[in-house]
């Protein structure tokens, strides 16, 4: 009770006070399928026994046609097996007899896939290099009278030796109806095979369950709505009398209808299934989605996800049914590690998903394992979100700046030079007859500027004098005054 063997493809042997691994037993290519101790103390009484050393123990694998036998020793090294048991095919049900005292030894029963017993016995004394083969091997077969001679075999299912050990209850025929029979050991033939009779022992009877099957009466007036395409409607029969039977089988003369004939005698109308554009309407979607997820049909699934009106995608989530949730997410996430076209469309039905179905998702005891996938997809896509914003704005300016300097180069040099200039005629002429004479008279007529000047001003003085009347004054008075 101090030690615990587990196994996957290599045995583990825990000690459960320590809850640590004890020892390590590799020697099985697949997956271990059955384990159990044959010993339960050990074969050497002189040494003290400490609850797990010197025990021995069985394995078996799936695909593997040996059974192992491993000892347990006090030193560390982890050596392969001690022993091994060969058998005909893969073993599916083993039972043995524990060893309690040295010189007794250990029984084995081995059922195999193929419905044969292999019987071991052997004393467990220490290490044996070939694989050992069975005392006896049991089959089982029909006896072949009836009808056809040849014996054919009958599968032996399982086997278990009974509290005396000199005796085996065999289970064999069919799983559903198996015969247990008590058989002694005879491990003196190699070889014993069971004549029995299992068509007398076993027949399998079904009872046909009879059914009264009564239709209900529908009056004339009353309407039955029943799932199905919208706008189309069924009228209901009511129920034929006894005396008449209906006669499928067509006359000899009467022609057979055609498909398109039995298409039109359906009432359609259909007009109200599809709209102008060829699309089905919002309430046909959910129906299409939910058929498109169970059937896994690529088509209905395209046709459906690869909408873009938003109402359309909102009405159709709500309309869908609950268990349908957990397959869609399923479905856009594949869709999202494709092409990124395909992912704009898929990220608008995850938010209505989300934003819809949030109150069913949160009840989930496992939506972190289911939806797993979802989760580390968007986490690596937002983790590069900052890092693709900077190289975008980066890459925004150096393409503006581009585009800035190769406008600047193609622009033209304006040509300053006045497309129209107004010109008055008169007033050049004028300034132009002036400017001529004023050149040729600057330097000729200098002189005679100043004389003019001084005569004009003697003039005035002279006036002056006659009109103050100071003309007849003496030099001398006219010096004074001065």
């Amino acid at each position: 009770g101090k030690m615990l063997l587990s196994a996957g493809r290599t045995i583990k042997l825990w000690d459960l006070e320590t809850k640590e691994v004890y020892r390590h037993f590799t020697g099985h290519a697949t997956s271990v399928s059955s384990l159990m101790f044959t010993t339960v103390k050990p074969m050497n009484e002189n040494k003290s026994f400490d609850g797990i050393t010197g025990l021995y123990f069985l394995s078996g694998a799936i695909h593997d046609r040996l059974l192992s036998v491993w000892y347990i020793r006090s030193d560390r090294k982890e050596k392969n097996a001690v022993m091994s048991f060969t058998v005909t095919d893969e073993p599916t049900f083993i039972d043995l007899t524990v060893s309690e005292v040295k010189e007794e030894p250990v029984k084995l029963a081995v059922v195999c896939r193929d419905g044969q017993l292999h019987l071991f016995e052997h004393i467990l004394n220490g290490y044996c290099k070939k694989p050992l083969t069975s005392n006896c091997t049991i089959q089982i077969a029909t006896p072949g009278n009836d009808g056809d001679s040849t014996p054919k075999p009958v599968p032996i299912l399982a086997a278990a030796f009974c509290t005396d050990k000199q005796s085996l209850l065999l289970v064999y025929g069919n799983t559903l109806q198996p015969i247990i029979e008590k058989v002694s050991l005879n491990t003196t033939e190699s070889h014993v095979c069971l004549i029995r009779d299992i068509q007398k022992v076993l027949s399998l009877k079904t009872d046909v369950a009879l059914t009264k099957v009564k239709t209900p009466v529908v009056n004339l007036d009353t309407k039955v709505l029943v799932p199905g395409i919208p706008g189309h409607s069924t009228a209901v029969k009511t129920p034929s009398s006894g005396k008449e039977k209906k006669k499928n089988k067509r006359k000899p003369g009467e022609t057979e209808e055609s498909i398109e004939q039995r298409l039109e005698a359906l009432d359609i109308d259909v007009s109200k299934v599809k709209t102008p554009g060829g699309l089905p309407q919002t309430d046909s979607f959910a129906v299409l989605l939910v058929q498109g997820l169970e059937s896994n049909d690529a088509e209905i699934l395209n046709r459906v996800l690869n909408t873009r009106k938003e109402n359309v995608i909102k009405n159709t989530v709500a309309r869908m049914p609950i268990h349908a949730v957990i397959p869609l997410l399923h479905e856009l996430t594949k869709r999202l590690q494709g092409n990124p076209y395909s992912a704009s469309l898929m990220v608008r039905w995850l938010k209505s998903v989300f934003t819809l179905h949030a109150s069913y998702l949160s009840t989930l005891p496992d939506l972190i394992p289911q939806l797993g996938m979802l989760y580390q997809l968007m986490e690596s896509r937002v983790k590069t979100l900052q890092k693709l914003s900077r190289l975008h704005g980066r890459l925004f300016i150096l393409v503006t700046q581009v585009a800035a300097s190769e406008a600047v180069q193609d622009v033209t040099e304006v040509n300053q030079t006045a497309k129209l200039v107004y010109e008055d005629e008169s007033s050049e002429e004028e300034g132009s007859d002036d400017e001529m004479i004023a050149d040729k008279d600057s330097d000729e007529n200098w002189d005679e500027d100043e004389e003019k000047d001084e005569q004009s001003d003697e003039q005035d003085m002279t006036v002056e004098k006659e009109i103050n009347g100071d003309s007849d004054l003496e030099p001398e008075n006219e010096s004074e005054e001065e």
